[in-house]
């Protein structure tokens, strides 16, 4: 497993080669990024951004996507899956947001998970994102990728995320993420790692022990 010496020099790296990472959902506000959070699952942020430009339009409030209706949120969401699912969940969690927050996207962690189809990787993103906190968003890249680093072996979300947080300097956490999970997608690619272009190959226990 990585040393505290080899984490630090691992986000330092990260840091230099990108200061400000950001999301590559696109957005416009806190009610837009956790609809959009909640079409990422298990899709590309890529594939969302283009359903998302058209429902946007249409739909950029709680109020407004409301009364769009689910069957003509579906229709804009289906190329990127889940579509039935997807919109019955954003019309809910549009809904609670005006019955319960007076249409406004809550800053915890335990009423971003009352809305219907946040769970806690999504209520981390938007906490991170939106209101800056420290937290460990772990989704399927920010997993493979801290277990082939070596951070841990462990096998699921929440426990890698508190791996995570133990592990990582809170000087690197509200950047931590993001950092990660861009490795996953560009360089530490799952079935086809360039190692030769990642600028922590000399550190990273997976590539030393290939």
């Amino acid at each position: 497993m990585l040393t505290e010496k080899e984490i630090v020099k691992i986000f330092e790296r990260f840091k230099k080669q990108n200061p400000e990472p950001k999301p590559e959902l696109e957005y416009s506000d806190n009610y837009t990024l956790l609809v959009a959070v909640v079409l990422s699952a298990q899709t590309t942020d890529k594939s969302v951004n283009k359903v998302t430009e058209k429902l946007f339009k249409l739909a950029p409030t709680p109020e407004k996507m409301i009364k769009l209706g689910q069957e003509k949120v579906e229709e804009i969401i289906r190329p990127i899956g889940l579509s039935k699912n997807k919109s019955k969940n954003v019309i809910e969690l549009s809904k609670m947001l005006i019955e319960n927050f007076d249409g406004k996207v809550p800053g915890t962690m335990k009423e971003l998970m009352s809305l219907t189809g946040v769970g806690r990787k999504t209520a981390n993103v938007v906490l991170n994102v939106a209101f800056g906190e420290k937290v460990m968003p772990v989704d399927t890249h920010v997993l493979r990728v801290s277990q082939r680093i070596g951070f841990s072996d462990c096998e699921t979300p929440d426990e890698m995320e508190k791996v995570l947080v133990e592990k990582i300097p809170s000087k690197y956490m509200q950047h931590a993420h993001h950092w990660l999970i861009l490795h996953g997608r560009y360089v530490c690619i799952a079935k086809a790692p360039r190692c030769e272009e990642c600028v922590i190959k000399d550190i990273c226990k997976w590539n030393l022990e290939k």
